[in-house]
């Protein structure tokens, strides 16, 4: 993912006769406990394949587009593209990864409000048609540097102006006036997107979203244009429900403002919703110190069931590291503790983690309910798809974590009933039974 390597030689463990990714998490503690109990990450190629199927069956009539920078891990973008999913790239780093595995340059989406020249040479050079547009310099600079050039105008929507100290997009007027600008600087606009963040809870954001969405469509046919793309952005935090949630609400607007016989295509940009549960990483417990409550015991006395004392931990990775998403507010959860002889009687203490470089904002969780550890324990942080956006490689000179493939036997038969094999669709992996 950002912020994990990948091997140069892409090997998938087949698990077979019962074997769980906890056996694998296992087996490579019990490797790393011999060796420099480096931490590592195990990918369960399953999972992502089954948030697919997830996708596809409740959202049937809408389409992915995975937004690169969630996950950048070639073995996603390869199964992903092998699925059918389209790309949304932000610079030229992505937009040559998918390129090199063999995405068709019609299924990227250049995305961002502000981008380079260069970066829009670059797309044009490689056929990448399909912009985002949302002021007046960006669509001068994409009528110079890429007049051939698609443009999906990106509308502001009342969630986001609540959330962001920024406003991103444009209003209805605003909109109108980047398409008569367009049609005079003789660029095409195809299409509308949006952005509901996943904090959103508020069905009716979708109706006036997609409400202004119509009402730009009907501006652009006026305007001469013929659009034919609405993007309803991301927000999808992966789970069941929410996705439920989400169709329960847009199916029947997109059903009054966009119906089938329409001829318009809808599409969305599930990032986290694809990984988030498919990667697990392990870290290991590098240092420990005590902290005897003091006058915060009467504010965190609920936390904890014993007033002894909180424990601070150091871990061998940090927000430098597989964390970095928390530099940019993404929330990481409480680990799980791999520690064979815990009893569940044993007593926990308020406890917070930190990375291993002694700075101020290397914390990765701020306090949770440990038992007590000792230098040498196991952490293990689940649902780590989506936590390493900060960039391609860490922002320290620490070594990534490798990432450990896996697919168990049935996930693989399913992959396989999909159209997927190794031989045609995934040529840069091989497949090993685990074990061997």
């Amino acid at each position: 993912m950002k912020g994990f390597f990948d091997a140069p030689n892409y090997i998938i463990e087949l698990l077979e006769g019962g074997t769980t990714l906890i056996d694998v998490i296992d087996n490579h503690i019990f490797e790393q406990n011999l060796a420099e109990k480096n931490a590592f990450v195990v990918a369960d190629l399953g999972a992502l394949m089954r948030q697919h199927v997830l996708w596809k069956t409740t959202m049937p009539l809408i389409r992915p587009f995975y937004p690169v920078s969630c996950n950048s891990s070639p073995i996603v973008i390869e199964l992903l593209s092998a699925l059918g999913v389209g790309f949304v790239c932000a610079n030229k780093a992505e937009t040559t990864l998918v390129l090199n595995h063999d995405v068709s340059p019609e299924n990227i989406i250049l995305s961002g409000v502000c981008k380079q020249l260069s970066l829009i040479k670059h797309a044009a050079k490689n056929g990448i048609n399909y912009l985002v547009c949302e002021n007046e310099a960006e669509l001068c600079k994409i009528a110079r540097a890429h007049p051939e050039s698609k443009l999906l105008l990106q509308m502001s929507t009342e969630a986001q102006v609540e959330e962001a100290s920024v406003t991103i997009g444009c209003s209805l007027k605003g909109c109108r006036h980047l398409m008569e600008m367009a049609r005079e600087l003789n660029v095409d606009v195809v299409g509308v997107m949006f952005q509901v963040p996943a904090s959103c809870r508020e069905p009716q954001v979708y109706t006036h979203a997609l409400s202004d969405a119509r009402c730009i469509f009907d501006m652009g046919k006026e305007l001469g244009f013929n659009m034919t793309i609405l993007n309803i952005g991301g927000g999808f935090n992966g789970s069941e429900f929410q996705l439920e949630q989400i169709h329960s609400t847009v199916a029947p607007l997109l059903e009054a403002h966009f119906p089938s016989g329409s001829g318009v295509s809808v599409i969305a940009e599930p990032g986290n919703f694809f990984v988030f549960s498919s990667f697990t990483l392990a870290v290991n417990v590098i240092g420990k110190k005590s902290v005897y409550q003091d006058l915060h015991r009467e504010i965190h006395s609920e936390l904890s069931s014993s007033d002894e004392a909180e424990f601070v931990y150091y871990m061998n990775d940090g927000v430098y590291g597989s964390f970095v998403g928390k530099l940019f507010g993404n929330n990481i959860t409480a680990p799980s503790v791999h520690k064979m002889s815990l009893a569940r009687d044993e007593p926990v203490f308020s406890s917070s983690l930190w990375g291993p470089s002694c700075d101020t904002l290397d914390q990765v969780v701020e306090r949770c309910l440990l038992p007590e550890l000792s230098v040498g324990d196991w952490l293990i942080f689940r649902n780590m798809g989506a936590s390493g956006q900060g960039g391609s490689a860490p922002l320290s000179d620490t070594d990534q974590p490798p990432v450990y493939y896996t697919i168990s036997t049935d996930d693989w038969f399913e992959m396989q009933e999909a159209g997927i094999s190794l031989d045609d669709t995934m040529k840069n992996f091989s497949l090993v039974q685990y074990g061997l």
